[in-house]
């Protein structure tokens, strides 16, 4: 008989092994739909659980590394969905992301898992969504090569929450923040209205996703007395994080916590 599970942390990584998108999406779902029912129990204040060196994911796509994947021009149908397929990669890594950090940190308060527990729901949505626009091209997720970046930070960042909240929310999908109206430009002129509509509700919820760990990286400097801007900055060299690239979406950063000192300092690049 299979073990019943009771707590949020065991749901998570239930849901985080399962390899099929599908199902790991429903999953997600259902979670967000226990959490808000009161069936699973939050062992607020325990020890951090073991880091998962490999999420479930599906057999494919390939993973290469980053500059060995093929670029493909937009006006092409097949360039067309292989940029839709990125961002179906980029949401599937964000809902085992989003589900690494409720079974990981149990030593964080309630607040947090529940923060991401509405994470990983939200980033299922987004992949159905942009899995669906990809079956429209006939195409699906798998079907194209995909880089491993997201995922090998997590793994990175295991052992402290606070370097997890500073270089996957405010480094890595910030830097989503920044390229989405560069996407969506392209998709305009090429005449996918409906991919556009799917981008519009993406950005509306990313920045709310960076806010979350923006709010979750502030307050774990603040407990462990810590300038939080200074720290981020430090841990950026000390992890070789990617620097954003111009143009900075100023607006949706604002939105979800980053200073204008801060983003001006980013601006300059790194020295």
């Amino acid at each position: 008989m299979r073990r019943m599970i009771r707590n949020v942390h065991d749901a998570a990584l239930a849901a985080l092994m399962i390899d099929d998108p599908v199902a790991k999406c429903a999953a997600a779902a259902a979670l967000r739909h226990d959490w808000i029912a009161r069936t699973l129990d939050v062992l607020e204040g325990g020890d951090d659980a073991r880091a998962i060196a490999e999420p479930g994911r599906p057999s494919r796509p390939q993973l290469v590394a980053p500059q060995a994947l093929s670029s493909r021009h937009i006006g092409s149908r097949e360039g067309h969905a292989a940029l839709l397929h990125a961002i179906a990669h980029i949401e599937f890594n964000a809902i085992n992301l989003a589900l690494d950090c409720v079974h990981r940190f149990r030593s964080m308060p309630a607040a947090f898992h529940r923060d991401w527990i509405h994470v990983a729901a939200e980033e299922a949505s987004h992949f159905e969504l942009v899995q669906a626009r990809l079956h429209a091209l006939g195409h699906g997720y798998g079907d194209f090569s995909a880089h491993n970046g997201l995922w090998d930070m997590a793994c990175r960042t295991a052992d402290d929450v606070l370097s997890r909240m500073a270089l996957v929310p405010r480094v890595l999908e910030a830097r989503g923040l920044d390229a989405t109206p560069m996407i969506v430009a392209k998709l305009r002129r090429i005449g996918d209205d409906e991919s556009v509509a799917v981008l519009d509700v993406i950005l509306r919820d990313e920045v709310g996703h960076v806010a979350i760990g923006d709010y979750w990286f502030r307050d774990c400097c603040a407990r462990r007395g810590l300038d939080a801007e200074a720290v981020y900055l430090e841990l950026m060299e000390r992890f070789n994080a990617p620097w954003p690239q111009a143009p900075l979406h100023r607006e949706a950063r604002l939105a979800a916590g980053f200073s204008a000192a801060e983003l001006d300092r980013l601006a300059r690049g790194r020295r």
